[in-house]
This record gives structure tokens, C-alpha cells and sequence, in this order.
């Protein structure tokens, strides 16, 4: 097989992500429902074996939601996990699916607010989030509406970005990268439709600190810098699993008034409004996973206090030589001759 070093999945370094490829690609053979099933039930597993995961979902369910009981906190803890491992099973769906995953039973409440912006000649913006059947979301709902999807590049996972590619251009007009803002605008000047997921932690340039369930959390202001640039809507757009578990349910929002405005930090405050009521119409679906708070204003203290690593989801020996490599730097510092920049 021809390629680079880096993004070849044969070569050793890539093997990890070869393997994790593969293993969707094995479970998108079973039917829909043993998939989802067999994720769910890996999702409880993994409660049991993710220590530090599970103690970033129960903080984060703490700050946001501080009125809970330590028991029905706990209950929400275990849901969650399940969600999260039905949602490793709708990656491989969503991805690799044969045509049996495009009739998995789905239903879309407010299409009517999307299609008279589009009447209207508008570009639109979808708001949405990061829930556990984000990946089905894209391959369903891509069957209703022709739009193109925002993704965030996986530089040190090539062979992973490439997959990820593969399977959202499934049904997607195309995907684009973040950092393409070109692109973007592009799609957005041609009165195209651009599906866009701003809820994760932000440590660059464009963020700003805004409340999240009453926690500050740095925030992306590239919402209203897209939408003021392309001239966009703004539309919400969630996905959730249904009640039964049986199908999913899709909900598009009336698009956002006077929106952007000209004070980015009120647009960004906005936004995690939005958000906080989407995900509390299905809290226990969210990407709680996600260290959501762990960037913080200088002097606040650390929201995750009791976490025994600062890199989850590293193999054991990989945390052992990253810890080695920060005291190696932090020794050389203190003598005074960091080389190793």
C-alpha cells in the first residue's frame, strides 16, 4: 500500500487506528440492532474499566447539574456511558452501514423552519451539538436536507480523518475542514447549508469565556464570525435517540433573531444557551466525556481536581512516558538550558 509515513495504516504507528477501523467496521455488519445493542452494553463496560472518564462525566453532571441526588447523579452517570458506547456502534454505522442503516426508523420535527430559509434564498447555519448518535445524525438527517458539515482535523489520526471522511460523504454534500474558512464561506455564499458543532473546549485565539449551565467555559466565537461573514441563519438542530431506543428523533429549531450581534462574548453566551436547552431535553445523551470546562480564566481553580493523569485515554505505558517527558523538560527548564523545544 503507497503512502507517506504519516498516513499510511500500515505502518506501525498507524496500526492502533488501523485496528480501532477495522473493529467498526466489523460491528457495522451486524444489523442495526445488535449493533446498538452490543454498544450499549460495551458502553456499561467501559463505566466499570474508565476510571478517569468516569470521574470527568460525574464532575461535569456535578457543576451543571448541582441539584441531583448522589444516587440519581450516579444513574445518569451509568445512562450516559451506555449512550456512549451505543454511540461507538453508530460510528461504525453511520460510517460503514450497509443501505439497511438509511431505513432505521427517524422522525424530523420543524423541517418547515429550514426549508423557508432555504425559499427565502438564505444560507443556514445548523447549531448543533456534540451527542452520543452525532454519526447517525449525519447519515439520516443527510438523507433529508443536502448540506455540508464542519470537522475538526485529527492531525496526529490521519488514518481515523480519513475514515471519517469516507463516512460522512456517505450522504453529506461534502465535509470541510474548520480551519478552511475559504471553504466554508464558499458553501455558505453559493446559499448552501453548513452543519456546524461548537460545544467543545477552545484554547485558541477566537474564545472567549461564557456560562455553560452556570460554569464558565471557554467558548468558540466562530459561530457569529461565520454566520456575520456568509450572511447565514442560524437554525438549531438536535438529534436524540427516541424514548424507546427503537429510532431517533430530529429537531429543528426557528432561526436565532438578531443574530450575530455586534458583542461576541453575548453571541457566544448565547449559543451555550442553546445548547443547555437542547441537552436538557436529554441529559443523559450529551458528550459528557468531553473535559467541557477544562480550560479556565487565569486563577480559577481546576475544575477536574481528581483526575490521575491530565491525558485520559492513553495506554498506561504511554501516560508513563509522557509523565517522564514532562520531568525531563521541567529539569531542564530549571537548569536553565530547555533544549528541548
Amino acid at each position: 500500500m503507497k503512502g507517506s509515513r504519516s498516513d499510511n495504516a500500515l505502518h506501525p504507528t498507524n496500526w492502533g487506528q488501523a485496528t480501532a477501523i477495522a473493529v467498526l467496521w466489523l460491528i457495522a455488519r451486524l444489523p442495526w440492532r445488535w449493533a446498538t445493542k452490543l454498544g450499549t452494553g460495551l458502553g456499561h463496560l467501559l463505566y466499570h474499566l474508565a476510571r478517569d472518564r468516569r470521574y470527568v462525566v460525574r464532575r461535569n453532571l456535578e457543576l451543571c447539574f448541582p441539584d441531583l441526588s448522589t444516587e440519581e447523579r450516579e444513574r445518569w452517570v451509568r445512562a450516559n456511558f451506555g449512550y456512549t458506547g451505543r454511540g461507538i456502534a453508530e460510528v461504525a454505522l453511520g460510517w460503514f452501514g450497509g443501505p439497511a442503516v438509511d431505513r432505521v426508523p427517524f422522525r424530523v420535527h420543524g423541517l418547515e423552519h429550514l426549508n423557508a430559509a432555504k425559499e427565502a434564498g438564505d444560507p443556514v447555519i445548523l447549531l448543533s451539538g456534540h451527542f452520543s448518535c452525532i454519526e447517525m445524525a449525519g447519515r439520516l438527517f443527510g438523507q433529508q436536507v443536502n448540506m455540508a458539515a464542519i470537522y475538526k482535523p485529527m492531525e496526529k489520526k490521519p488514518v481515523l480523518e480519513r475514515a471519517l471522511k469516507y463516512g460522512r460523504e456517505k450522504k453529506l454534500e461534502r465535509v470541510i475542514s474548520k480551519d478552511d474558512i475559504r471553504g466554508i464561506l464558499r458553501q455558505l455564499k453559493k446559499g448552501g447549508t453548513i452543519w456546524y458543532a461548537g460545544d467543545q473546549n477552545i484554547r485558541r485565539t477566537e474564545q472567549v469565556f461564557a456560562p455553560f449551565f452556570g460554569v464558565q467555559a471557554s467558548t468558540t466565537t466562530g459561530l457569529s464570525r461565520l454566520a456575520r461573514m456568509g450572511r447565514a441563519r442560524v437554525l438549531p438542530m438536535f438529534y436524540y435517540v427516541n424514548a424507546a431506543g427503537d429510532g431517533y428523533e430530529f429537531v429543528v429549531g426557528p432561526p436565532l433573531e438578531d443574530y450575530p450581534s455586534d458583542d461576541r462574548a453575548a453571541d457566544a453566551a448565547r449559543m451555550n444557551t442553546v445548547l443547555e436547552e437542547a441537552v436538557q431535553h436529554a441529559p443523559q445523551q450529551y458528550f459528557w466525556v468531553h473535559r467541557r470546562f477544562k480550560t479556565q480564566p487565569e486563577g480559577a481553580p481546576d475544575p477536574y481536581p481528581g483526575l490521575r493523569y491530565t491525558h485520559i485515554g492513553r495506554m498506561p505505558w504511554r501516560k508513563k512516558k509522557k509523565a517522564l517527558e514532562k520531568q525531563r523538560k521541567k529539569a531542564t527548564r530549571e537548569k536553565g538550558t530547555d533544549d528541548a523545544s
